[in-house]
């Protein structure tokens, strides 16, 4: 299959990946509506074309969160990123680093905090979710600290699971999960080879060097239902602010008073995100409520988006809407999915290509020049034609 777009490696996934992984990647909760809408809000924001701007050839650097970033683009937390590719976590982590972005490491990773640390050079953040094992947290914080990754990233918006329903008929949970998987991953063998076999351990590293326990896929889903804690409160987070002396966003924010919240807990940042349409569904795509987020904190942390980003195009959108920068899901999981370190790094490119078009025909030199007044008012346009 030609790659000649970001979305083509969707299908180019689809194709390599045993259904019950690439559909745990690709879905969302119940009837997936909110995991659509993202998409379609993002598609539905016009750009205000510009003409004559002399803008020149656009750079895509830019200072978010005290660093500089070669483009307003991060890798977000994804878990079981060592199922798509072989040692995935640190093949995303390595594409991340050439490519002068952060990466982000999930607390239900394939490869340990130690191993990507070792691997792979940069900027590394170390994601955190609210788990009841408190022991547990402060092991993660104080390992991830001693790796080099001063940036946490805390995800607040999973109090319990949202509900998979195209996982019970993948095969990711529900009966006979295991035996589903195994039969599905026999008949794809290319995956089989490289990541089934050559991949291993296959286990979740993190969890493992605290457990000291190994644990399979099919305990996967289990551990996810029996430890995240539904009892957390804000109040419950002052002892992460006071423990953790590196940067700290809060990820999972879509109400202004959340975000000020965050404010008064000291963090640094927030990422807007509905958690890509995975936990609530019926939550407002992201960048909807965006604009009223940015406008709730103004300078008073760093306001990151993610959900339904798809192109570089979509990037510049959410730059437009409010966002400081975005962090990448699916659509880097779907490239690491078909080609590893090179798959992300390719999509980077495309990414990058795509922002720079994009940024020139809007006449926006730089990110930190790109805002609301790139976007096409709605009352300027009546009835298909320009409101005069």
């Amino acid at each position: 299959m030609i790659i000649s777009s970001p979305n083509d490696y969707r299908e180019a996934a689809r194709r390599k990946l045993p259904r019950f992984l690439f559909d745990y990647l690709d879905g969302g909760a119940v009837s997936e509506k909110t995991l659509t809408d993202n998409v379609t809000a993002l598609n539905a924001l016009s750009l205000r074309q510009r003409v004559l701007q002399g803008v020149g050839a656009p750079t895509l650097d830019t200072d978010v969160l005290d660093n500089r970033w070669a483009m307003p683009v991060a890798l977000a937390p994804i878990g079981a990123c060592g199922m798509y590719a072989r040692r995935g976590e640190v093949q995303a982590a390595r594409a991340a680093s050439e490519a002068g972005i952060p990466s982000t490491l999930s607390t239900v990773s394939v490869c340990a905090i130690e191993e990507v640390a070792a691997g792979a050079s940069g900027e590394l953040w170390s994601q955190l979710y609210v788990l009841q094992d408190r022991g547990y947290m402060q092991n993660s914080l104080e390992r991830a600290w001693a790796a080099g990754m001063k940036t946490l990233v805390f995800t607040v918006d999973m109090p319990v699971p949202g509900t998979r329903y195209r996982d019970r008929h993948s095969g990711m949970s529900g009966p006979f999960a295991a035996s589903r998987q195994y039969l599905q991953a026999i008949t794809h063998p290319q995956w089989a080879y490289d990541v089934g076999y050559k991949g291993r351990p296959l286990s979740f590293g993190n969890i493992e060097a605290y457990t000291r326990r190994t644990m399979k896929m099919d305990d996967y889903m289990g551990f996810l239902g029996k430890n995240f804690d539904p009892s957390i409160a804000w109040a419950d987070l002052e002892w992460i602010r006071e423990t953790w002396k590196g940067k700290l966003i809060i990820k999972g924010i879509l109400d202004p008073e959340d975000a000020r919240d965050a404010v008064r807990l000291g963090a640094d940042g927030i990422v807007v995100s509905n958690h890509g349409g995975r936990q609530l569904d019926g939550a407002a795509p992201t960048v909807r409520v965006l604009p009223e987020i940015a406008e709730a904190v103004g300078d008073d942390l760093t306001v990151l988006a993610d959900s339904g980003i798809r192109s570089g195009l979509d990037v510049v959108r959410m730059l437009a809407s409010g966002a400081k920068g975005v962090l990448l899901g699916r659509a880097y999981m779907y490239a690491l999915a078909t080609d590893g370190q090179r798959g992300v790094a390719n999509l980077l490119r495309l990414i990058a290509a795509d922002m720079k078009v994009t940024m020139t025909l809007i006449g926006a030199g730089s990110p930190d020049k790109i805002g609301s007044e790139h976007l096409q008012r709605v009352d300027r346009v009546v009835s298909g034609k320009s409101a005069i």
